[in-house]
């Protein structure tokens, strides 16, 4: 008794089916085979915390150590721009330090080179979001976060600080 492939597929035989879905099952996984890459997370380094004396270690100024900057007390390495804020470039005055008011006036006076955001307006405000987000979080790995952003001044724990509320948190990261 032959069968021909259109009665195999017409018929109503529930083991039939099942045989039918599992060979075209092993049909599909092998001809898909080679196109299907498994993709994997490879391991990240855990971010740290900063203080702001650790950070100025990585100011630019060291050929051998990355370069750091933090805005919004988010460490950025920012290495890859080393043009732009290695030694002597036009933005080293930024790294190895938190320069959140800077980022925000975009400037480079001294006296704005600080985590202090008192008294910025609010177009000054947008700016500095406008950055972070589509500046520093798109192009620069993170690294950590600086000890002010996390911890009071008085060493204690920062009550609104919130790690799920941070850019790249990751529940599964903190265990």
């Amino acid at each position: 008794m032959r069968v021909s492939c259109i009665e195999l597929v017409q018929t109503k035989d529930p083991t039939m089916i099942a045989a039918q879905m599992c060979v075209t099952f092993v049909l599909l996984s092998l001809t898909l085979a080679e196109e299907v890459k498994l993709k994997y997370k490879p391991a990240r380094k855990p971010v740290r915390l900063f203080t702001d004396e650790e950070l100025r270690r990585y100011d630019g100024s060291e050929e051998e150590l990355p370069i750091y900057m933090a805005v919004k007390g988010v460490v950025f390495d920012v290495s890859k721009g080393k043009e732009f804020y290695g030694k002597d470039a036009p933005y080293n005055a930024l790294v190895g330090r938190d320069s959140t008011r800077a980022v925000a006036k975009m400037s480079l006076d001294p006296a704005d080179l600080t985590s202090d955001i008192t008294g910025l307006t609010k177009e000054e405000l947008d700016s500095l979001e406008t950055v972070f987000k589509d500046t520093y979080k798109k192009k620069y790995p993170i690294v950590g976060y600086t000890a002010s952003r996390i911890l009071s001044a008085d060493g204690s724990p920062n009550q609104d600080f919130k790690p799920e509320d941070q850019p790249h948190f990751q529940i599964k990261d903190e265990f």
